[in-house]
């Protein structure tokens, strides 16, 4: 269950990306939600992917070994740089917007969610290595 919360994070920040977009907007935020959501959502399991052939070279059982879904990098980036495009291209394909402000907006907040929890993560883990302090 550990080596997958990372992606539930990342499954939660993308939703809320979209509920507080929803909001912004004066928007039904429960109504439209899975609209909003599935394009991101999709480009988020094709970032986990990108990142899992990455850790493993290619070979599953290396990379369910040797991944790390907390890491900033290569994990972090290739989830975002994915949620991003990926989310954009299928809201283009979808009949949704993509103002530049948009993507801009989205790039922005994505990197914070998306990038910013594995930064703190790497810190605290860094930290509590380094001091020798309990999580608890």
């Amino acid at each position: 269950m550990r080596k997958w919360l990372p992606l539930l994070i990342d499954v939660v920040l993308v939703i809320v990306f979209c509920a507080i977009g929803r909001r912004s907007h004066d928007e039904a935020v429960a109504a439209g939600l899975l609209r909003t959501v599935w394009p991101f959502g999709a480009g988020l399991l094709i970032g986990w992917l990108i990142a899992l052939t990455i850790a493993g070279r290619g070979r599953l059982s290396a990379a369910l070994a040797q991944f790390d879904g907390s890491a900033v990098w290569p994990t972090g980036v290739a989830v975002w740089l994915s949620t991003l495009i990926g989310g954009m291209v299928l809201r283009v394909i979808s009949g949704q917007g993509t103002a530049v402000s948009f993507v801009i907006v989205a790039a922005t907040v994505l990197a914070v969610f998306l990038l910013g929890w594995r930064a703190v993560w790497a810190v605290a883990a860094r930290r509590i290595r380094v001091t020798g302090a309990s999580v608890n």
